[in-house]
């Protein structure tokens, strides 16, 4: 099934919805909307205090029922009822109120998880004037199979009822109160961040630990991303922040890149690991007394300098990130960053990539796929050019 193709209606602009994730934005769109309550409240603090997963591996990611009450403890709400509807059961009129419904995102056809992936997803219900349900997901992020944006869908009951095959858990919530949350980072200590980074290092299964890193880093990454807009909501961004969140985004794209790598059986890069630790690290010491100005964090330096690219090369190469982000070959050649193309995420990087190993028959360095290498011409280049002469 399709979603209905309606207008969509717009969260409200001060949501943030970029930076929370599938549960805790719908939480804060009705805290927002019904309540006036800042969804920033949600990164007051930060903290790094993974636990065991359902695996083998450690996990940052909460169990859901414990993140949902968390989440509306923070905005100042209380989850007041609690329905688990069967298979295929309707879920009751919600009347003038809006709930809050968890359902498995495969079977919900707005958003890019529908027929693909199996995992709790979050959405807001209620009836307009002729009763008809109306579905509101903040969502926002880019996914493997599509980008997923806030919108509102009316849907039929037969397309509802067809949207929750397995049933769903369905939430009333009132008010409690203005949260009243203190900013606060508490120190990542080696006592959590050893046994955590060694977990992922030791794990046999080398595809499937760094399946679950990349989550883990994108977890850790946007929670950083919150705290920071919390606290910039009252004393303003400083350089030290936005080059430590710098350095957590390109983490989480070197992160998806080694999995994919190792996915095709290609060398792990190594350095995630380690540039994991250190940042987990800094994040105490980047939050609450910003570096002195002029230093620089480990690892977010400038990529080398390399020898000067062939047109022949620069131009396979510019042909290749073109017809991936589909804009002229020439805008490249010009200088247009790819990081200025709209729909350029880590997903199209991985794609450039490979069109270039096919092409020119190569295969790049592990340790050359970092993101300051991929997100210009000249970059991609210069790697390029490097993988050319090594590889037999």
């Amino acid at each position: 099934m399709t979603a209905p193709v309606v207008a969509r209606t717009a969260p409200p602009a001060d949501l943030h919805a970029e930076l929370m994730d599938c549960l805790q934005t719908n939480l804060a769109w009705l805290a927002r909307a019904e309540h006036g309550v800042s969804p920033l409240v949600l990164g007051a603090r930060l903290e790094f205090a993974p636990r065991t997963g359902s695996g083998r591996l450690p996990t940052v990611e909460a169990d859901t029922d414990t993140h949902v009450e968390r989440t509306a403890g923070a905005l100042g709400l209380s989850l007041t009822e609690r329905h688990v509807l069967p298979p295929r059961a309707a879920i009751p009129p919600t009347g003038p109120d809006t709930v809050y419904v968890i359902a498995d995102a495969y079977h919900l056809p707005w958003v890019p998880y529908h027929g693909h992936t199996h995992m709790d997803h979050s959405f807001l219900l209620a009836r307009d004037d002729s009763g008809r349900a109306v579905v509101r997901d903040g969502y926002h992020n880019d996914t493997p199979h599509g980008p997923a944006r806030p919108g509102a869908w009316t849907l039929t009951e037969e397309e509802l009822a067809a949207a929750l095959p397995d049933g769903a858990r369905v939430y009333r919530t009132t008010h409690t109160g203005v949260p009243r949350a203190a900013t606060e980072v508490v120190p990542a200590t080696a006592a959590a961040v050893e046994p955590y980074v060694r977990a992922y290092r030791e794990h046999p299964d080398r595809a499937e630990a760094l399946a679950q890193l990349t989550l883990e880093t994108w977890l850790l990454a946007r929670a950083r991303r919150l705290h920071a807009a919390h606290r910039a909501a009252a004393t303003g961004p400083g350089a030290a922040v936005e080059e430590h969140l710098t350095a957590w985004g390109k983490l989480t794209e070197q992160t998806f890149l080694a999995h994919r790598r190792v996915q095709r059986g290609r060398p792990e890069p190594t350095g995630p690991l380690e540039r994991l630790a250190e940042l987990l690290y800094a994040d105490a010491r980047v939050f609450t007394a910003p570096a002195p100005a002029g230093e620089t964090p480990r690892g977010t330096g400038t990529a080398e300098t390399g020898p000067p690219d062939t047109d022949t090369l620069r131009t396979a190469v510019a042909e290749e990130a073109a017809a991936v982000l589909r804009v002229p070959a020439a805008e490249l050649l010009a200088g247009r960053a790819l990081t200025e193309v709209p729909g350029f995420s880590s997903f199209r990087m991985i794609d450039i990539v490979e069109r270039i190993e096919g092409r020119l028959a190569i295969e790049f360095d592990a340790d050359d796929l970092v993101p300051e290498n991929l997100h210009d011409l000249s970059g991609l280049c210069r790697i390029t050019a490097r993988a050319y002469r090594e590889t037999p």
